[in-house]
This record gives C-alpha cells, sequence and structure tokens, in this order.
C-alpha cells in the first residue's frame, strides 16, 4: 500500500516563424495533426527503410501536402530530430517543402544539398545549425537551383559561420529574389554587407551584432529597404554624426531597430530622436538598452510621425509616462507596467540580455497577484526555452514561474502550460545543479498540488532530480519542500518505477537520516511526515527497496519512532503502512520475528484510531497467514494474535473517507486462502470492502481486472468460510456485479494465482 500527500521583434521574417509558442498552450486540446506529427517525429524508425547510405525513407509512397511537410521538418527541428539520417526523408518528391525551418539541424553540406535544395522553396530559417555547414555552403546548395535563385524571398542564418576557407568569399548576389535577410550573430563583413545591399529585391535587413564597422554599403538599397535591424553592431567604427548620415538616407524605412545591450555609451538613440527631418515613414523604432533616452524626446519624436506604432524603450529610463504606457494603439517594450513587459517578451525572446531584464522587472511586479496570467506565463516559457542555458535568465524565469502559480493561481493555467513549465524547472535543475538559489526557485514552483497530481511530466526523473537535490543539500525549509515533492511523486509512479527509484541505496539511506534527526530531536514536523510518507510509497510492492530499509537498521530506527511519538497517531499510521509494505515481502518474514515488535504491533492493534489498527493488522496478518512453521516465536503468541486480529477488525467503525490506496490487489491474495486462520482472512476482505466501496471507479474495475472475482466466488462457495469473512464477501460480490452492470466487465481480467486453502 501507499499513501497520498499533498504538500516578437524576432529575426524571423513574417510567416517564417519557428515553432509555434506563444499559441501552442491553450487549454484546448492539440490538434490531430499536431499528434500525429509529434508522434511521426518521435518514431521515425518505425516508418521508415534505410537507404544504402544509411539515411532514411519514408515506407508508404504518399505524397505529403506542402503544409504538412513543412508543419512535420518545422516539428522535427523543435523536437532535435533532424540529423544526417532523418533528413533522408526529405528526398525526393514524397515532400514538397515551401518553407524550411531547420533550426539546429546536425547536418552536412551534402545532406542538405540533397534534402532540401530540389525543393521550391521560399523561405528557410537555419538558425543555429552545427558547424559542419556553413552560410557559403547553405547558399551554395541553393543556388543549384534556379528557381530558387529567383523565388527564394526569405533567408533566415543566425548565429553560423560564414565560410571556413574563405571567410571574404562573397556568396549572396546570386539570390536574386531575395527580400527579407537576416544574418545576425556572425562574423559578418563591411564587403558581406556590400554584398547584400546590391540585391535587387532586398526589403528587410537584420545584420545585428555582426563584425560590420560601416554601414555606408546600406546606402545602394536606400530606394528598397524597409526594414533595418542593427541591433548590438559591437565593432562600428562610425561616429554618430556618419551612422545618421546613413539612415537619413533611408527615407523608406518603416521599421528601424539601434537598441543595445546597454554595454555602450553612445548618443545615437538621443541625437536620432532630436532629429525632426529624419525617417519621415517610420512605424516602429528600437531604442531598447539605449542611453540618454527621455520621456520628453521620445514623445516629441513620435507626434512628429503619426504613422509610428512601436517603440522599444526596455532598459532605457523613458516609458512611464501616459503616453507610452502602451495600452493603446501605440505598442511600447518597456518596464513600466505589465503591458510593457509581455511586449518587450514577446518581441525580444531570443535576446538573452533583454530577457532578462524584462524578467527581472515582472518578478518585481509580480509579487501579489490576485487572478491567473496564463498569457504572461507563456512569455516566460517562451524565455526559458529560448536560453536554456543562460543562467541569469533561467534564475529570473523560474522566481516569476513561482510568483505565476503559487497557491491557487496554477488552478487558473492550462495543463499543457504548466506541463511544459515543469519540463522547463527540471531541465534547468539538472542544468544548474549547484545554484542553490536556482534550485530553491523549482522547488517552490514544483512543490504544487496542481503541478505533482494533475499535470503529466516524467514524475519518474524529476523524483530522481529532486532525491539527488536533497542528498546535496541541508536547507531545511528546502528539505520540507524535497520530501514533500518525493512522496506525492512516489505515490504516481509505476511499481516498477518505484522499485527502481527505491533500489537507489542513497535514497533510502538519506531518508531514514531525516527520521533519525527528526525522531532525536523529538520534534513532529511536516518534513517528518512528508519523509515517512516518501519511504511509504517507496517501498510498496518494492522487496529491494525493502531490503534496504531492513539493511539500514529501519526496522530499529522505525520502533523508536513509535516509542517516542506514542500519541502522534498520524506518525503511527504511517510508520505501521511501511511496516505492512516489509511484512508482505516472504523473505524478510525472519527479520520480523523478534517478540519486543509483534508486542508492540499487538499493542497497537488495540489503538482506538482505525487507521493506527488497521496497519497494525495487516502486519499480523501477513505473518500468520505464512503457517505455523515459518513461526519462530511461541505458538500460544500466534494463537492469542490470531484471536485478538478477529475481534479487533469486528470493532472497526466504517470510516468516513478512503485511508489507504493500493496499486493493487496481488498483496492481499495469499491472504484470501487462508481458511484455518479466519482473521487472516477477514483482514484482507475488509480492506477489499473498504477501498471498493470508497472508490469503485478504481477498485472494483481494478479487483476484477486481476482476477478477484473467481477468488471471491471461492471464498463464498467454501463451506469452510468464516461467517464474518461470508457477509463481507457477499457484499463486495454485490458492489462488483453493480459495477459490471453500470460499466461493463473489464476486457483485460487476469487470471490471479491458484488460491489453496491452509
Amino acid at each position: 500500500c501507499f499513501v497520498y500527500s499533498s504538500p516578437g521583434g524576432s529575426c524571423r521574417a513574417p510567416g517564417l516563424s519557428g515553432p509555434q509558442t506563444a499559441d501552442m498552450e491553450e487549454a484546448s486540446p492539440r490538434s490531430l495533426l499536431d499528434i500525429c506529427l509529434h508522434f511521426l517525429s518521435a518514431n521515425l524508425e518505425k516508418f521508415c527503410w534505410e537507404r544504402q547510405d544509411g539515411t532514411f525513407c519514408l515506407q508508404d509512397s504518399a505524397i505529403f501536402p506542402q503544409e504538412v511537410a513543412d508543419r512535420l521538418l518545422q516539428t522535427m527541428a523543435f523536437q532535435g530530430q533532424l540529423n544526417e539520417v532523418t533528413v533522408g526523408i526529405f528526398r525526393g518528391s514524397q515532400m514538397r517543402l515551401k518553407r524550411a525551418c531547420i533550426q539546429k539541424a546536425k547536418i552536412s553540406a551534402i545532406a542538405f544539398q540533397k534534402a532540401f535544395c530540389h525543393h521550391k522553396l521560399v523561405e528557410l530559417d537555419a538558425t543555429g545549425v552545427n558547424d559542419d555547414i556553413t552560410i557559403t555552403d547553405i547558399i551554395s546548395g541553393l543556388c543549384r537551383s534556379k528557381w530558387i535563385q529567383q523565388n527564394l524571398q526569405c533567408l533566415v542564418l543566425n548565429s553560423l559561420t560564414l565560410s571556413l576557407e574563405d571567410p571574404y568569399e562573397r556568396c549572396f548576389s546570386h539570390l536574386t529574389g531575395l527580400r527579407f535577410l537576416s544574418i545576425t550573430n556572425v562574423l559578418f563583413y563591411n564587403e558581406d554587407l556590400a554584398d547584400v545591399a546590391s540585391l535587387p529585391k532586398l526589403e528587410s535587413l537584420d545584420i545585428s551584432n555582426t563584425s560590420v564597422t560601416d554601414i555606408t554599403a546600406l546606402v545602394a538599397c536606400k530606394d528598397r529597404l524597409r526594414s533595418l535591424t542593427i541591433h548590438h553592431l559591437k565593432c562600428l567604427k562610425m561616429t554618430t554624426t556618419q551612422i545618421l548620415d546613413v539612415i537619413r538616407e533611408l527615407k523608406h524605412l518603416n521599421h528601424l531597430d539601434i537598441s543595445d545591450d546597454k554595454q555602450f555609451t553612445s548618443d545615437i538613440a538621443c541625437r536620432l530622436l532630436e532629429e525632426k527631418d529624419i525617417l519621415p515613414n517610420l512605424m516602429s523604432l528600437d531604442i531598447s538598452g539605449r542611453k540618454h533616452v527621455t520621456e520628453k524626446a521620445v514623445e516629441a519624436f513620435v507626434r512628429q510621425r503619426p504613422r509610428m506604432r512601436f517603440v522599444g524603450l526596455l532598459a532605457t529610463e523613458a516609458g512611464y509616462s501616459e503616453f507610452l504606457c502602451g495600452e493603446g494603439s501605440l505598442k511600447v517594450s518597456g518596464e513600466a507596467n505589465a503591458t510593457q513587459i509581455a511586449e518587450a517578451l514577446r518581441r525580444y525572446s531570443e535576446r538573452s540580455f533583454f530577457v532578462k531584464e524584462a524578467l527581472f522587472h515582472l518578478f518585481s511586479l509580480t509579487h501579489v497577484m490576485d487572478r491567473a496570467a496564463p498569457e504572461m506565463l507563456k512569455l516566460v516559457v517562451l524565455g526559458m526555452r529560448n536560453h536554456p542555458s543562460n543562467l541569469p535568465v533561467q534564475l529570473a524565469a523560474s522566481a516569476c514561474v513561482f510568483n505565476l502559480t503559487k497557491q491557487d493561481l496554477a488552478a487558473g493555467m492550462p495543463v499543457r502550460l504548466l506541463a511544459d513549465v515543469t519540463h522547463l524547472l527540471l531541465h534547468a535543475m539538472e542544468h544548474f545543479p549547484n545554484h542553490q538559489q536556482l534550485q530553491k526557485n523549482c522547488l517552490l514552483s514544483l512543490c504544487s498540488d496542481r503541478i505533482l497530481q494533475d499535470v503529466p511530466f516524467n514524475r519518474f526523473e524529476a523524483a530522481k532530480l529532486v532525491m539527488q537535490w536533497l542528498c546535496n543539500h541541508e536547507d531545511q525549509n528546502m528539505q520540507r519542500m524535497a520530501v514533500a515533492i518525493i512522496s506525492i511523486l512516489a505515490a504516481k509512479l509505476s511499481t516498477e518505477q518505484t522499485a527502481q527509484l527505491g533500489a537507489e541505496l542513497f535514497i533510502v539511506k538519506q531518508l531514514l537520516q531525516i527520521v533519525k534527526q527528526k525522531t532525536n530531536q523529538n520534534l513532529v514536523d511536516t518534513t517528518l511526515k512528508f519523509t515517512l510518507s516518501a519511504l511509504w510509497n517507496l517501498t510498496d510492492e518494492s522487496p529491494t527497496t525493502c531490503r534496504h530499509f531492513i539493511e539500514n537498521q529501519g526496522l530499529e530506527l522505525f520502533m523508536k519512532v513509535l516509542e517516542s511519538f506514542p500519541s502522534e497517531s498520524s506518525i503511527q499510521q504511517k510508520v505501521l503502512g511501511l511496516l505492512n509494505n516489509i511484512a508482505e515481502v516472504r523473505e524478510l518474514h525472519s527479520e520480523l520475528m523478534l517478540k519486543n515488535f509483534i508486542d508492540h504491533i499487538n499493542k497497537l492493534l488495540h489503538s482506538v484510531e482505525v487507521e493506527v489498527s488497521y496497519f497494525a493488522a495487516g502486519i499480523i496478518a501477513h505473518l500468520i497467514s505464512r503457517g505455523e512453521e515459518t513461526w519462530t516465536l511461541s505458538s500460544s503468541l500466534r494463537s492469542t494474535l490470531v484471536e485478538q486480529l478477529h475481534s479487533a477488525i469486528l470493532k472497526w467503525p466504517t470510516p468516513e473517507c478512503e485511508m489507504v490506496a493500493y496499486r493493487s490487489f496481488n498483496p492481499f491474495f495469499p491472504l484470501l486462502g487462508c481458511f484455518s486462520t479466519p482473521g487472516v482472512q477477514l483482514w484482507a476482505v475488509w480492506a477489499m470492502q473498504h477501498v471498493c466501496s470508497k472508490n469503485p471507479a478504481r477498485y472494483c474495475s481494478m479487483l476484477i481486472e486481476e482476477g478477484g472475482l473467481r477468488q471471491l466466488h471461492y471464498i463464498k462457495e467454501n463451506g469452510h468460510t468464516d461467517a464474518d469473512v461470508q457477509r463481507i464477501v457477499t457484499s463486495i460480490l454485490d458492489s462488483l456485479e453493480k459495477y459490471i452492470v453500470r460499466h461493463g466487465k473489464p476486457s483485460s481480467c487476469k487470471k490471479p494465482p491458484a488460491t489453496k486453502p491452509n
């Protein structure tokens, strides 16, 4: 048995977004298409055969519609499934790609050419592909297709290497149809900028964080350029006046981003705001992170350009006036209010410095929350997912997650959103195991009934992670949360997972150490209770864990616990529940054949608390059930226990609620054959009746599926059955028949081990 315990302005082109983020965690179920594509991506080898070169080819000869093929590729990229082998499915004509997302793919130049360069691509996002393929390789491959040269409109090449052989090799001018180019975080030089500026249809350019020192070449495309992003151009050697002279030439710009990470003291933003005759068609200006920005200057600049719809002011001193609040038609990214912060998280999701800044201000803003804010939590998730290795981002994000999900707020969040959050918190704990504050933030968020009980995530891995933390830290408050989480998670694991987790010797040792510490302090607190619950759950149907418990002096310690807290029924119940699990293990029978132990359990059998008496009776029932030949104490003691067991059970009142939970009825089946000791049978059938009456949906189905019907009928029809046992068995069978009438008989009924009378 076990116990339940509770304690945007991205650099992508319009239409070329990565995997869904802000909209993917709605409360509604995933679409059938999404479910199918995720399954196909995760199990690709089941649907493919291997070519001679080892690459995959789909078995089915059906042709995928272009939109579905695009989505499958995007899904594979999002799941990290794109590699030399898997991209083979995009060779040939089964897949027809138009908008290709191969972010973080681990492929070679040859694999790229074979898989993607024969498609009629209009968009390609190759952000962060591995170092084996360069920008030159990608463009050379694309230019093998005359159609792509003329029709590729959008190209994203962020965080790549330009060329391994010749860093000054020009390669962009062949893509004559290109309208949007993003080439950030790249060793991209002035000569490359000149090459790009010659593209005849270029409208949008992002060269953030590149090696460009002079942007004068942009004048060559002044009549075409509508959007320019030059965020954090750290190598720029032009004076402010020279930069403004170039910008003044770009009269058709609708969007300009000159934001920075607060690393430079340039007065470019201040000077730009003072210009009255510059950028007449501007609709969007981003100066986040720039120095010397004032409310007055920003407001005057915007009022002079009535078409303005966005201004970026995060990490500046502006944005606090009513005009710049961001609530109206003018959107503002900043830190003055929740609307500005949300805009910042949405626009800067790929810029770690700005994400950290926005999260820092969000944390301050969300200390007191009176209603759930799932849209804001989605944006926090986006930042965490995009920067998994950035400690400042993860630290700030985990703190925000706690503020947004604490207490009753989690109940207002979609389950799928909480599942994503939980996955990211566990990843952060794993990635930064030695950062105490981050670990604390994550544990605070995880210690939520809503998350631990309702949200789907890998509970086994989570339990191991939290257990490892518990073994390496001694913070008392955090210790309480950790054992609370473990006790709840252990109750949710399968029998196999519980056994695997409990088989780790260090886990049992650490939990026993906590029990010993609290017992020596004569202290009953929530930490002790959760620790006892965790041990109870971990020993459930796990002989290995039970053996670890015995071998580490667990029995002696638990006897001390019972002696130390004689009036604490909640402690007694948890201790006896675990000892009940030990008693179920036949191989450990002899370890419990101790006179002092049996006498103490017999005393608790007569407790006025039914929960205490019940588990004491279970221990006695299991020990008696194995026959006189295994009983190594006096036979008179055994006879007395048999009589007292029977009489004690008959005195139990009906509990108001379910006081115990079982993973299966397998431990009871050996007891049902004890006709010579009816008290043993009586305890087993009383337990069955109790859980079946309190939770019929779970336990009636379980009892039928595990073959309990046959055994119960055998007891009912046996002439040697005790009258008290007969009465309860009849009641259980009536309940099972009613359940079958209402729900039908489960199809997966097992045949239980044959019951042999003894």
